[in-house]
């Protein structure tokens, strides 16, 4: 079988940059995209270094509307095919919707929505007809419920995973995978950058990035359409479906503070 080319957003830290170490131990040939030029030259040239894989690196926005067919187009010039899909890239922000920034809501919205289902339209016609191939879609345990002051991020993880698990379903029966990894709290640069790093929800524990990768990974690899790495955050996930919807927003709310 021909080497496996795997698409990773968001790569150059977190759980990004972790998945790619993995599929780099598995010989992937890589495409690491992430605004970070100098971060992913820096990952690039380790992983060529240490596991003599092909790495192609292409720094870009995806909060700009033409990223993701600019990312298609690039890559269809240099005959590059993506048999794997990581939309690994997003962020998040605390506070109430009526004092965030316009502005940040609608380019979370575009990263973690928008630009994940463009990259997959655009890349899954190509798996479908090769008849192999898979996406990975990183959610987050954000997706099970609503998230009072941070609306729209919980909101958009909620599309995550439920696009996943459509996807999936509309895959049944091929060879290509599709999953949802929805971690928890995980010690990255995501709450400093969402300014939560004092919220309860961060202060009653985090995963490590290495360890929520490498469960997402294997989870991939056997082909489970969600995976929710730690007991704590699967128990979570699994309480709200019979909580009051009620109690379970006013439960994040405090998460949150």
């Amino acid at each position: 079988m021909p080497t496996e080319t795997a698409l990773i957003t968001g790569a150059s830290s977190g759980i990004g940059e972790e998945l790619a170490r993995l599929f780099a131990k598995d010989r992937s040939n890589l495409i690491l995209v992430a605004r970070s030029r100098e971060k992913l030259e820096q990952l690039a040239t380790e992983l060529r270094r240490d596991h003599g894989i092909q790495v192609e690196v292409l720094p870009g926005d995806l909060a700009e509307v033409a990223a993701p067919q600019a990312i298609f187009d690039d890559l269809a010039a240099k005959g590059i095919s993506v048999d794997v899909l990581v939309n690994n890239a997003g962020f998040g922000s605390a506070g109430p919707v009526a004092d965030l920034p316009v502005q940040q809501q609608i380019d979370m919205i575009q990263v973690n929505v928008t630009a994940l289902t463009h990259l997959t339209r655009l890349f899954l016609p190509g798996m479908i007809q090769s008849g192999h191939g898979g996406i990975l879609n990183v959610g987050s345990t954000a997706g099970f419920q609503p998230g009072p002051y941070m609306a729209v991020y919980y909101a958009t993880k909620a599309y995550v995973l439920s696009f996943t698990e459509a996807l999936a379903e509309e895959l049944a029966g091929t060879a290509i995978k599709v999953t949802c990894l929805a971690p928890g709290a995980t010690a990255t640069g995501f709450a400093a950058l969402a300014n939560m790093e004092n919220s309860l929800l961060f202060r009653l524990g985090t995963m490590d990035a290495r360890t929520v990768a490498a469960i997402g990974y294997r989870g991939f690899r056997r082909g489970k359409v969600i995976v929710i790495p730690g007991l704590k955050n699967r128990l979570g996930a699994f309480s709200v479906r019979f909580a009051p919807r009620s109690f379970v927003r006013k439960l994040t709310k405090r998460l949150q503070s």
